[in-house]
């Protein structure tokens, strides 16, 4: 029987839709304040604007030809005080912004060639991010295990995410995985692990008191767990980021699915206004984030990714869809636990704990219903103390040690079919009932 809590959801959601109440964002009362805007390209034939805006916005978004040119309308909307548009690059040309009737703002991406626009909008407590993806920024394909990996498409704009973090913008660069030298296992595949190191770019993510920016330890940190995956046979690491880069959010979501990851780990140093708190935690899924995620891909089944298996939601009737999603997501949000369990007690061994149990928040970058996740803050880099801990090379390397050994704990016990995990565990159990 469906999750009823999804049916009513799903059914509220098209009876909105009938009626023409249903919007991404109702206009905004007051005037939106374009605080920043970023041009980024990847070398490949697309790019990548991104809006920092005062609050979520309307928006209207259409090409002209002749020359081609895309073309984003935000109503109620204005430019910030002093703020410079980026000059073209790549497949753009120039940026251009006027006013329109109606207090609109508009701005005009004239393009080198013609590209087919699509727009995504992300929140958090400061305001909005609108990103305008053009084409397909960045041709290169990001390499994974014994797959060829399409290029990185966002996921299509729908309904909004909750989000407890900041929000990041799109990358600059495609993300690669770690390389090391290892042996190679007829007949068995490697686990892909995608590692995410959080925030990138101008986002620095939390500041500590030395001038500490959490980006470049996580990063740290990110890299390091990566030669530790790598160097173990039957693993392998991607990272959502292995540069000083903006990522968005649910890009980093998109890029673990293309990698046909086994399970996601994201990177992250907390920070409070009480500089005595210490101590690491490991977040997965809540369900109340859940449940919206659920929500999100249910309606957006037509262009949705396949799920783990294979299982499809676009040729499902509304019950079964939602049956087939809530099942793996209960499963995914089970497995996210178990591993996190294993990851937060071996992160206790290397120094101070702040929450002696796997924690559950509506983190974006959690929301992959088929993906086991978790989000590790390593410390509070708030805390002086933490903070000079996070720089020194030998404790990052220490954390990673620990975050490595609860992933491979859980997936010696839980090893997905296929792989040489799977083996070894089927010839110890063999071993083992030849004992008897």
């Amino acid at each position: 029987m469906a999750n009823p809590r999804l049916r009513v959801l799903s059914s509220s959601a098209g009876l909105l839709a009938a009626c023409g109440l249903l919007a991404a964002w109702a206009p905004a009362a007051a005037a939106v304040e374009v605080r920043g805007i970023h041009l980024e390209t990847a070398g490949g034939p697309g790019a990548q604007l991104t809006l920092d805006l005062s609050a979520p916005s309307d928006r209207k978004l259409f090409t002209l030809e002749n020359p081609a040119r895309v073309v984003i309308d935000l109503p109620e909307s204005r430019l910030a005080k002093g703020l410079r548009l980026p000059a073209g690059q790549g497949v753009v040309q120039s940026v251009r912004s006027g006013a329109q009737p109606g207090n609109t703002l508009r701005l005009v991406l004239q393009l080198e060639s013609r590209q087919a626009p699509r727009s995504q909008l992300d929140t958090d407590a400061k305001g909005a991010h609108l990103t305008i993806f053009m084409g397909r920024p960045g041709a290169a394909k990001p390499a994974v295990a014994s797959t060829a990996a399409e290029p990185v498409v966002p996921a299509a704009e729908l309904a909004l995410p909750e989000s407890a973090e900041p929000v990041e913008r799109a990358a600059a660069a495609q993300p690669v995985t770690a390389r090391q030298p290892r042996p190679v296992v007829p007949g068995a595949r490697d686990i892909i692990v995608a590692i995410d190191a959080g925030h990138g770019g101008t986002d620095p993510g939390a500041i500590g008191r030395a001038g500490t920016h959490e980006k470049d330890i996580t990063l740290a940190i990110a890299r390091a767990l990566a030669r530790r995956v790598d160097a173990e046979p039957g693993m392998k690491a991607y990272l959502t980021r292995d540069s000083d880069h903006f990522v968005v959010l649910r890009d980093r979501i998109v890029r673990a699915r293309n990698a046909h990851a086994d399970l996601f780990v994201s990177v992250h140093a907390d920070s409070v206004a009480n500089p005595g708190v210490a101590g690491s935690s490991v977040y997965v899924l809540s369900d109340r984030g859940a449940t919206n995620e659920a929500a999100r891909w249910l309606a957006e089944r037509e262009n949705a990714a396949d799920l783990k298996g294979g299982v499809k939601l676009a040729d499902k009737g509304g019950n079964l869809a939602s049956l087939l999603l809530d099942l793996t997501q209960t499963a995914s949000i089970g497995s996210s636990m178990e591993a996190a369990e294993r990851v937060l007690t071996h992160l206790d061994r290397v120094g101070e704990v702040h929450k002696s149990q796997v924690q559950q928040a509506g983190f974006v970058v959690l929301k992959s219903p088929d993906i086991p996740s978790m989000l590790v803050e390593t410390a509070y880099i708030s805390n002086p103390g933490e903070e000079a801990k996070l720089r020194s090379v030998e404790h990052q390397e220490a954390v990673a040690s620990a975050i490595f050994s609860g992933l491979r704990d859980y997936f010696r016990r839980n090893p997905p079919d296929g792989t040489l995990f799977a083996q070894q565990k089927g010839r110890g159990s063999m071993i083992a009932g030849n004992t008897r």
